[in-house]
């Protein structure tokens, strides 16, 4: 453990360092998690848009794997994500479901977390929830969450941030103090890990540094772009990859998707280039397999994908400008909390 970085947050999730692994969908699978975990951090699972069943089971293959704490990732979006009444239904079943199984956290995002907070604390699971806004931030405290997680307008996947993490991550410390804050978007090295502790955050939350770990099930082309890139090669538009998601901002790798839209003068969705078609087919190890949308707004490349990988969405956020490599993820926990101890040192 590296010295000088164990905050409450730690205390509160049975961790040794505050670096949580995003719940990035079907990227954050249990290999990953249980790689993190292993090494000290939190590792979280991304379910959304798995049944029940297919929740537990991929808790119980994690659980296979490590007997440290893991969390579960659920969006529980009632407008876009989940529109119909069938829909949220599905959600909420989700969320009793990782609650149930009694992981160690579930962490919520894109709505309102008050539904869930009494029935994850009946079962002793901590709940996190993320958010975009000081105003998000304290609807959350008042709900009586454990701990929020402030998400800047540098993250990769779906925005929910509208202000630098640098700005909104002291703004929520300062209002809902002493619960826990995380930082997340944009964060990608131990220096940006000590920055976060030193403006208040307990802890952090990453996603592009993970998708480029060994045990990511992202497609290596997917990996290799984020290695290859720095931030200015992501682009956040608010309505380019709508299907099954529609009206979640998103930051991403340019491809020959956003190239082609902007060509075009960036014409609003059912007026698109290529609208309608597909770019690619994704099979699944069951040998199942699904056509890919060109402008789907849920899921990324893994391995399995069969197409043009230029087209589909590559979650990423300015935080490429610092990850250089594909590593093993305990390598990455060890690194972030090195570096991130040695800086905070240096600041202190």
């Amino acid at each position: 453990m590296a010295v000088g970085l164990r905050t409450q947050l730690c205390d509160k999730l049975g961790i040794d360092v505050p670096i949580l692994s995003a719940g990035m969908g079907s990227v954050a699978g249990p290999d990953l998690v249980a790689a993190v975990s292993e090494a000290g951090g939190f590792g979280v699972l991304g379910v959304s848009g798995a049944s029940p069943e297919g929740i537990q089971e991929r808790i119980g293959s994690t659980r296979a794997l490590t007997r440290r704490p893991f969390g579960v990732n659920v969006i529980i979006d009632e407008v876009g994500w989940a529109s119909s009444e069938e829909d949220r239904e599905q959600v909420r079943a989700e969320v009793v479901r990782a609650i149930d199984e009694q992981v160690a956290a579930v962490v919520l995002f894109w709505g309102d977390p008050a539904p869930f907070v009494d029935l994850a604390h009946r079962k002793g699971v901590v709940l996190l929830v993320q958010v975009g806004s000081v105003a998000e931030a304290e609807t959350a405290a008042a709900a009586g969450v454990d701990a929020v997680i402030a998400q800047g307008v540098e993250a990769g996947g779906h925005v929910r941030g509208t202000s630098s993490i640098w700005e909104l991550l002291p703004a929520v410390v300062a209002t809902v103090s002493p619960l826990p804050v995380l930082g997340s978007g944009g964060i990608g090295d131990g220096a940006g890990v000590a920055r976060a502790i030193g403006l208040g955050a307990q802890g952090v939350s990453l996603g592009t540094r993970f998708v480029a770990s060994e045990e990511s099930r992202a497609h290596p082309k997917y990996k290799r772009r984020i290695v290859e890139s720095v931030a200015k090669d992501t682009v956040y538009t608010e309505d380019l990859y709508d299907i099954s998601w529609p009206g979640a901002p998103t930051r991403t790798l340019r491809n020959r998707t956003f190239d082609e839209w902007d060509a075009a003068g960036r014409p609003p969705p059912g007026h698109r280039p290529g609208e309608g078609t597909f770019v690619g087919m994704m099979r699944l190890p069951s040998g199942e397999t699904f056509e890919w949308p060109r402008y789907a707004g849920a899921g990324s490349p893994l391995v399995g994908f069969e197409g043009d990988l230029d087209y589909p969405a590559m979650w990423a956020g300015e935080s490429v400008e610092v990850v250089n490599d594909v590593l093993p993820a305990a390598e990455i926990v060890r690194r972030l909390a090195e570096d991130a101890a040695v800086a905070l040192g240096q600041l202190l």
